[in-house]
Order: C-alpha cells, then structure tokens, then sequence
C-alpha cells in the first residue's frame, strides 16, 4: 500500500545572512505532513515565511536545517542528479505570470522544455502533441502554442505557467500565490481550473496565498504563519468556523463583508501596527506585539505548537485548557 503522507517537514528553518553577522530567521522551526491528493493551504501576511518554506521544499533554496520527505525519501541527503530526477513528481506554479515565461520563447517552447531538459518524447513532433494536450487541459488553443507570452493576458500566461507545470505528470505542485497578480474574476477562473486538475491527476498541492479567502474552497487543511512559524494548522472548515489563535481570528475578520450591517461573530479585532522583523524578533510569542489578548506570559514565553483538538493545532497560550498533546 502505497504511503498516505507524500511531503513531510520536520523542524525547517531558513536564515538568510544580514549585515554584522546576523540572520534573517525567514523560516523559524516549521513542521507539517501533506496527505496524498490533499491541499495543504498555507497562508499568512507579507514576509512571513511561506514562500520561503514551499521553495525549501523543492530545493530551490538550500534549507538552514531540519528534514524534508517526499514519499518516504530524505530530500536532502539526494545528490544533485538524483534530486533532479526527483523534481519530475515535484513542480512548481510561480506568483507573477508575467515574469516567470520567458519573453523570448514562445509557449509551445516554454511548456515542452521540461520534455526536453528530461529528455521525454522520442521526436520534435511528440513533444508537440504533448504541448497541444496539455494546452487543451488547462482551457487554451493548441494553436496559441506558435504565440508569445506577450500576447496574452495575465490569466492565460497563469494557465501557460500551470501547463508548464504538468508537463512532466508531477504528483506534487508548490502553487505559490498564483492568483495573486489576477485580477477578482479570474483569480475564481483559475482556482477552478486547479481544483479540477486536481481530481483528474490525483495531484497534491501546497497553496500558498496571502489571505484566507483565497483558500476557502480549494484547501483540505490550512495551516497559518507569521513571522516564520506555523501559529495555527487544522482542517479547512474547523479553521473557518472556530479558529483557535488571535493572529488566525483577525485574518478572517479582515475579509471584506458584502453586508455592511453583518458583524464578524467571532469578536476579533482587526490588526493594527506592522509585521515585527524577522532579523531580530520579539521574544517570547512573536504575536505578542499586535495581539488584543496578550498577557504578560506573553512577553517572555515561548507558545509550544499544540494539538488543542483531535487534528487542530495552535500556539497560543489562550487554549492551553483543551491541549490533548505535546508533539507534532
């Protein structure tokens, strides 16, 4: 039987060198598992660390310390050939449409070069009907393949990026913020379009985005950072209805309501003041500086991450009550 955990992260930490020797701690200690054919939300503000943490995961950034598993095998004990068979089950959807295709090629080049950089298909034309399939997928005309990036709008080239990105049959995607740059209407286009490729392949996504209204309706779980720690991880619909960590509470009132009248029936204030640096962050809970409910404990201790509730997990010293275990 085949593993039901596909990426396993243990402990991940990325510091970036600053000036006078220190450390930016951009990734601080995170762990998580992703399911086979889930999708593992992750979100937070600006900085916080989450995009950080999906290219650690493919080793487009060398980790600072801490384990990666993919299906079972220590990402970062493989060799540099190895690791590069390995990112054909492990792709990547980048944020900017519009940056991330190159100007120069057009897009049947740009989706066929896994193909050739791998060396899968036998001829020039069987790369060319696995670029017409594959442009098909994702809702495009085999006929654009001949076009260049410039020659279409923002939510195309996204569909290009994720044509791109299937070319190879990955089982794992890293979307990083791919509706970010889209506008409204068609950020829901595109979202659609994952979920459906989702059932089709059997894929398994980690979703990063900025906000939680972005990952509503794709995420199975939603785990929740700032300032380079997960604060608060559990299922899609527990998070939404009864989330356990202030930081988590004021996302979600920070989403804009239709109904101006309707007031946020979980009573959290919204944020005020700036994401604290990750160059020298404040001691004790890195929330404390901006939470509405900080105690004095606070300021000098450490919240462990705790499983509050069977699969609901937090580091808040406000649910210290309901803890049922210590250990990730």
């Amino acid at each position: 039987m085949a593993n039901q955990t596909l990426v396993e992260i243990k402990d991940l930490k990325k510091y970036f060198p600053a000036d006078k020797g220190r450390f930016v701690r951009a990734v601080d200690g995170v762990s998580f598992s992703i399911e086979r054919g889930e999708t593992l939300g992750l979100v937070g503000e600006s900085g916080c660390g989450k995009t950080t943490v999906g290219r650690c995961l493919l080793r487009l950034i060398e980790p600072t310390a801490g384990e990666l598993r993919f299906d079972g095998q220590n990402l970062l004990a493989l060799g540099r050939g190895e690791m590069r068979e390995m990112r054909r089950r492990m792709q990547i959807i980048f944020q900017d449409p519009y940056s991330s295709l190159n100007p120069r090629m057009r897009v049947g080049e740009i989706i066929a070069e896994p193909l050739v950089v791998h060396g899968i298909g036998k001829s020039n034309g069987d790369r060319r009907d696995r670029v017409a399939e594959l442009l098909r997928v994702v809702g495009l005309d085999p006929d654009y393949a001949t076009r260049y990036p410039h020659q279409f709008s923002g939510g195309q080239r996204q569909r290009i990026g994720i044509a791109r990105a299937l070319a190879l049959n990955p089982d794992f995607i890293v979307a990083d913020e791919p509706v970010s740059a889209l506008d409204v209407s068609v950020q829901a286009q595109v979202v659609n379009l994952l979920q459906d490729l989702q059932e089709q392949f059997g894929l398994t996504y980690l979703f990063i985005s900025h906000g939680l209204a972005v990952v509503e309706h794709i995420s199975t779980r939603v785990g929740v950072m700032y300032l380079g720690r997960l604060v608060e991880l559990a299922p899609a619909e527990e998070i939404y209805r009864r989330p356990l960590h202030p930081y988590t509470q004021a996302l979600l009132a920070a989403i804009p309501n239709p109904d101006p009248e309707a007031r946020d029936s979980r009573g959290a204030r919204k944020l005020g003041g700036d994401v604290p640096t990750p160059l020298n962050p404040p001691p004790g809970c890195r929330f404390h500086t901006r939470c509405p409910h900080a105690m004095e404990r606070c300021r000098t201790e450490e919240p462990q991450f705790v499983e509050v509730e069977p699969g609901h997990w937090a580091a808040c010293f406000l649910n210290e009550a309901g803890v049922k275990s210590q250990s990730a």
